[in-house]
């Protein structure tokens, strides 16, 4: 009688247990848990691409001082103002210099002048292809 109840107790909580389980895999596959789910998932997935976009970023300024103190570019060039209007008055006139002398910086050639509409007008044209195909086609 003892060994009846027993089992009749394994079985009962085995019951509960199975039933419990059963209730977890229908609520977690239910469609707002499965939304739920995968908007935690994004958000967790966004904040591993925030952390290595600002991972690369400060990749990016470490390697970039570095090469700034290789070829000893320390932020002493000057800028020239550009020349297609006149200096307004009390402007001051800077000329371009080089960070440092024999520097690779100093080694750049100038900047090429844009083309202006004359010299594009006078350029010669092209013969477009005749129409009707390609002599080098076979079509036998």
């Amino acid at each position: 009688m003892v060994r009846r109840i027993f089992w009749m107790a394994v079985g009962a909580g085995a019951t509960v247990w199975a039933m419990n389980k059963a209730n977890e895999a229908v609520h977690r596959l239910t469609p707002d848990s499965l939304s739920g789910t995968a908007a935690r998932g994004a958000l967790h997935l966004g904040d591993l691409a925030k952390q290595f976009a600002k991972d690369v970023k400060a990749g990016m300024a470490e390697r970039e001082d570095q090469l700034r103190d290789d070829l000893g570019l320390h932020g002493t060039a000057v800028v020239e103002p550009r020349r297609e209007r006149p200096a307004l008055r009390g402007e001051p006139q800077y000329r371009a210099i080089s960070a440092a002398p024999g520097s690779p910086a100093a080694a750049l050639p100038p900047a090429r002048r844009a083309r202006t509409t004359q010299a594009i007008e006078e350029t010669p044209r092209r013969a477009l292809p005749p129409r009707g195909g390609t002599p080098n086609r076979k079509d036998h």
